[in-house]
């Protein structure tokens, strides 16, 4: 490494994101320009560890150590410290597909598990990579890759998200004709329509798309596999099948009073909030809006952070969001060791907001849904209980508090409790195995279905996950499946 003792000699720079007043009056994006000459010494702190743990992209226990892409983190970084932009942009497109979401959207697993982070702070891997994707798109190394021989096999991917995005790429790469299927009006998947736009411009999903169109693929919107395009056509006209159609089945709250108008799912909510961004003639629900009402958002995690951010723009009155787990530690837990990724107390955008706005953290935890109450069919409030966990035949569960119960008022309550796992229809048509979990099987180690010609990757393929993960099994399913066709790599 250029600079062995630079994690020693400078300290981790962070991401600088608009301020709260300014950026709640819109949806464009949060973070800020970066300085150049602040993330190139950012490289210099990678510290040429014996074993690096940033790429190792692996599951202990079901915890995550390292990025799932096996970026060549510490080589980027040297690189950018040395100012070989270039060189750093083509090693980082290596292993990434779309460096342009990860760099928005990613929880950064790498910086999780960097070897500086054991004791410190840990390099800001995330940030090199944002620099990254503006100074290659600024210098022109961002655009169409052409595949350099054709195959004459055509294979269909089903799903339009990140997985279904890094499938296509990776066979259309490898001379694959590909026809990408997505039964909503945007390809993109829960990029385009579950993340909200302040945290990932549409533009640079429609960016890529335009791309990637360039380079050969046809994206077809608007069209359900299974209903607007039997499975048994699919079959027939293409070579092989690439199933990326998400973990798109709901967790839904089972409450008496959870059909009332104005409880809705949260990517319901956030889908119709990203349409009249992009079109102001698009379909409006006003019970969906949370314009002067007071919003209960139901579950953590990014999906709840995105509905409080959201709700703050259209103009809330209040925010609360309820989660029914306890508040993580400040300090990783011992059961939580490095290099494994922190479960720790974080504040996010949303909250921030929030705090800023409303004066206290909208965070509530230890505390559940008993009821949620209405007036004329439409929700008027919600009762809530604190809970503890108690260890039961040697499980954690929920019990209630006694005398804890109250009543809040709410004219929107947002479900963001997460997904069951993948829509059956499609897997019961093909007759495909499903794990315990009701996700597609494959046979083991790989992404094949055991269904002629059929894969299956990303969160249909694994569950609810991670962007990262998404993009990880893409790329990999279209190497098996580009082998699986041709009998050999044409390109590895």
């Amino acid at each position: 490494m250029g600079k062995p003792t630079g994690f020693l000699e400078y300290q981790r720079i962070e991401a600088t994101y608009r301020p709260v007043a300014e950026r709640i009056q819109d949806y464009q994006e949060l973070l800020t320009k970066q300085d150049v000459d602040a993330l190139q010494i950012q490289g210099a702190r990678c510290m040429d560890c014996g074993v690096s743990f940033c790429h190792a992209g692996m599951l202990v226990e079901g915890q995550s150590i390292g990025c799932p892409l096996s970026n060549l983190i510490p080589e980027t970084n040297d690189l950018v410290y040395h100012g070989s932009f270039a060189q750093a942009y083509e090693r980082l497109r290596k292993t990434h597909p779309f460096p342009e979401f990860t760099c928005k959207v990613c929880p950064a697993l790498c910086e999780g598990s960097c070897t500086v982070g054991e004791h410190g702070d840990a390099v800001a891997v995330k940030e090199i990579e944002r620099f990254l994707v503006s100074w290659g798109e600024e210098h022109g190394l961002a655009g169409p890759r052409q595949p350099r021989l054709r195959t004459g096999k055509r294979v269909a991917v089903v799903g339009s998200g990140p997985a279904g995005l890094a499938a296509a790429d990776g066979l259309n790469q490898r001379g694959e004709d590909v026809v990408v299927f997505e039964r909503n009006d945007r390809p993109g998947g829960l990029l385009m329509y579950g993340i909200p736009n302040m945290k990932l411009d549409k533009d640079v999903i429609a960016r890529r798309i335009a791309t990637m169109e360039t380079e050969g693929i046809v994206f077809k919107t608007g069209v359900e596999v299974g209903k607007d395009l039997s499975t048994d056509d699919l079959l027939r006209d293409f070579d092989a099948v690439v199933l990326a159609a998400g973990a798109t089945a709901p967790r839904l709250l089972s409450v008496p009073g959870a059909e009332l108008e104005g409880v809705a799912l949260a990517v319901r909510f956030l889908t119709q909030a990203t349409k009249r961004l992009l079109d102001a003639d698009a379909p409006y629900e006003a019970s969906l809006d949370a314009a002067d009402k007071d919003v209960i958002v139901i579950g953590g995690g990014d999906t709840g952070t995105d509905c409080v951010a959201t709700s703050i723009r259209q103009g809330a009155r209040s925010v609360t969001q309820i989660e029914i787990m306890p508040e993580a530690p400040v300090q990783r837990p011992q059961n939580n060791p490095w290099p494994l990724w922190p479960r720790v107390l974080k504040t996010d955008y949303g909250q921030k907001e929030a705090i800023e706005l409303f004066g206290s953290d909208p965070r509530e935890y230890l505390t559940t849904v008993t009821e949620i109450l209405g007036t004329n069919g439409m929700v008027s409030a919600v009762k809530t209980v604190k809970v503890e966990w108690v260890s039961k035949e040697g499980r954690l569960v929920p019990e209630t508090v006694a005398d804890s119960e109250t009543t809040r008022p709410a004219q929107l309550v947002l479900i963001a409790m997460g997904f069951l796992g993948p829509e059956k229809t499609l897997i019961e048509t093909l007759g495909l195995d499903t794990d315990p979990r009701g996700n597609v099987k494959t046979t083991s180690g790989s992404y094949y279905t055991g269904f002629p010609a059929v894969f299956s990757a990303g969160d249909m393929h694994r569950g609810q996950s991670l962007v990262v993960w998404a993009l990880m099994e893409g790329r990999d399913a279209a190497r098996q499946c580009h082998e699986y066709l041709n009998g050999r790599a044409y390109l590895k």
